[in-house]
């Protein structure tokens, strides 16, 4: 008896055994291998306007400056302001850090409203060949009013001063050289300055990029802001913001120059306040310095910081 049930405890463990190494190479085959990435879609975490899909890299710290000057044409641009180039309608000095290779966090401070800005980015998907068709990005940022108030009634709470943005970003590596994304975007805010308009606001951006050389590259982006309910009765006329540049890579920078309707700098002012066309000319020239710098120098080899 005891011989047989050795011989039985033998079956099963070797059918069970078996059975294992069949399960191990079931889960070998349901779970993929670390599939290839398909590269930057864009080359900077910002096109224009918009954000890109891109974050920072781990312990890379970028450091940047954006410039809008005066309107080029129409009333208030032409020779008497030199296209726009004595006025400056916006000035942005920031800092985005990666926590790791797809978080990202910035701050940074506008000169229009005084607007201190704070964001987190967060790379939930990322496009890989064969496998992945798109790259997904969450956007969440939170903007602050500090200049004084122009009437007692503008800011009556603390609150109204302060407003969020949330965007999800699609977007896609066509080739080496196309690349391009939808942004569908909230704006929430507490108060609006015109009664007649909604304090919480839906757009859909686009934007894309065309590589025209090793360190060339058209850019563009557009935000449609006013087809999706809002007032056509407002006090003030609003436009769609709308950005075409040329970026070029120079060594340790990618410096942007670009073109765009666009007074403010930060979603939070314009999406829902660009007052400015480009049919009567409302465009000003503006450029974009995007210093990186590594902070920590990974210890593993195969891992590389790349500068921007």
């Amino acid at each position: 008896m005891p011989k047989q049930l050795l011989i039985l405890v033998a079956i099963v463990f070797l059918h069970f055994q078996g059975k294992s190494q069949d399960a191990d190479s079931l889960i070998k085959e349901l779970i993929p291998e670390k599939v290839k990435a398909s590269g930057s879609t864009f080359k900077s975490t910002h096109v224009v306007l918009l954000h890109s899909s891109e974050t920072e890299k781990k312990h890379d710290l970028d450091f940047m400056i954006k410039h809008h000057f005066g309107d080029i044409g129409g009333d208030f641009g032409g020779v008497h302001t030199l296209y726009g180039l004595d006025a400056a309608t916006d000035l942005f000095i920031g800092f985005d850090y990666g926590f790791t290779n797809r978080l990202t966090a910035g701050i940074g401070r506008s000169k229009q409203d005084e607007l201190y800005n704070l964001y987190l980015k967060y790379k939930l998907i990322e496009q890989a060949e064969g496998k992945m068709p798109v790259t997904l990005t969450l956007l969440g940022q939170g903007g602050w009013i500090t200049r004084k108030a122009f009437s007692n009634a503008e800011f009556s709470n603390s609150s109204d001063r302060i407003s969020y943005f949330l965007q999800g970003i699609i977007a896609r590596r066509f080739s080496s050289r196309v690349s391009f994304e939808v942004l569908p975007s909230y704006l929430i805010r507490t108060q609006a300055p015109d009664a007649l308009d909604k304090n919480n606001l839906f757009s859909l951006g686009f934007a894309g990029r065309f590589k025209m050389a090793k360190r060339v590259a058209l850019v563009a982006d557009y935000q449609l802001v006013n087809a999706f309910g809002r007032s056509n009765n407002l006090s003030d006329t609003y436009y769609n913001p709308l950005g075409l540049g040329l970026e070029i890579e120079t060594g340790g920078h990618v410096f942007s120059l670009n073109f765009m309707n666009s007074e403010g700098i930060i979603e939070n002012n314009f999406i829902p306040n660009t007052k400015k066309s480009w049919r009567h000319g409302g465009v000003r020239f503006a450029f974009t310095i995007s210093r990186n710098f590594t902070l920590f120098k990974s210890k593993n080899p195969d891992i590389e910081t790349k500068i921007y």
